[in-house]
């Protein structure tokens, strides 16, 4: 079974568009490219990635699409569209014959909770389930409680929650979240990704049992075979080196059985993104 890292970034930094990277995170301030993350793959037994968008433009999805033709070892796009104009199911459509891109992510969490109930978004989503296409939430764990009337309205679409929704690792708070992650866990067309966790730590502070708690939550919620391993190179680094995320993980999943541990690895994202 293929190990496969399901969440990760490339990017040639620009100040202006990339202006998310804030000053303390100015070591990401600069080009991370397929040849980067090539090695730290290989060192890590990973057999391939998952490239998610981080900039909202159509132009980036060419970026990683004309990457992954060239790049065996990247498995799947996850690109950006706008799920609110007027001609999606057109553009959907047009996207559909390039075989790496998987799904669409677009940046919620810079907008308000009820922007993805918008009829508008929501037709976007109708849209998106007409495909082969998967979406990722990436959401605050303030906007739980929206995206649990999202997905319940589109039962036969596949999300996937990025970075578990971003709990307050660093404040030790789980009680709330896990309560509103649990409504949404309760759908079986909802799935989590394992990542983001040590930028939601303290950066400089952190131990590997921090995690715990939140893993703990996850995999209770979701079950093993629901949950997906993402590194969230190079955002990451800010906070630790891609095998330290490695490592955090390994040590949880030391408890699982193998099949438990083959699926977490690869297998649920091989099966969410269908990956070739």
């Amino acid at each position: 079974m293929l190990r496969i890292d399901a969440h990760q970034h490339f990017w040639k930094y620009n100040a202006q568009r990339d202006g998310w990277i804030s000053d303390e995170m100015s070591l990401i301030r600069r080009d991370f490219m397929p040849e980067d993350l090539q090695p730290l793959l290989v060192e890590n037994e990973m057999d391939g990635c998952v490239v998610v968008q981080s900039d909202q433009s159509e132009i980036e999805n060419m970026f990683h699409l004309e990457s992954a033709a060239k790049h065996d070892f990247i498995k799947g796009v996850v690109g950006w569209v706008d799920l609110t104009a007027g001609d999606i199911a057109e553009r959907l459509h047009g996207l559909s014959q390039f075989k790496h891109l998987k799904g669409f992510r677009n940046v919620l969490q810079a907008e308000p909770g009820e922007f993805m109930l918008k009829p508008e978004f929501m037709q976007g989503i109708s849209a998106l389930q007409q495909t082969r296409f998967t979406y990722d939430l990436l959401i605050l764990p303030n906007q739980l409680s929206f995206a649990k009337h999202l997905v319940a309205a589109f039962p036969d679409q596949r999300f996937v929650i990025d970075h578990m929704a971003k709990p307050y690792i660093r404040d030790r708070k789980v009680d709330d979240w896990k309560k509103d992650m649990g409504e949404l866990a309760q759908y079986d067309n909802v799935w989590c990704k394992a990542s983001g966790m040590v930028t939601e730590a303290d950066w400089k502070e952190w131990k590997n049992q921090d995690f715990t708690p939140y893993l703990d939550v996850i995999f209770e919620l979701f079950g093993p075979k629901r949950v997906l391993f993402g590194s969230d190179w190079p955002v990451c680094l800010v906070a630790a080196s891609y095998s330290q995320v490695v490592e955090i993980l390994a040590e949880y999943m030391a408890g699982f059985s193998v099949s438990e541990q083959i699926d977490f690895w690869g297998g649920n994202a091989s099966k969410f993104y269908n990956l070739i």
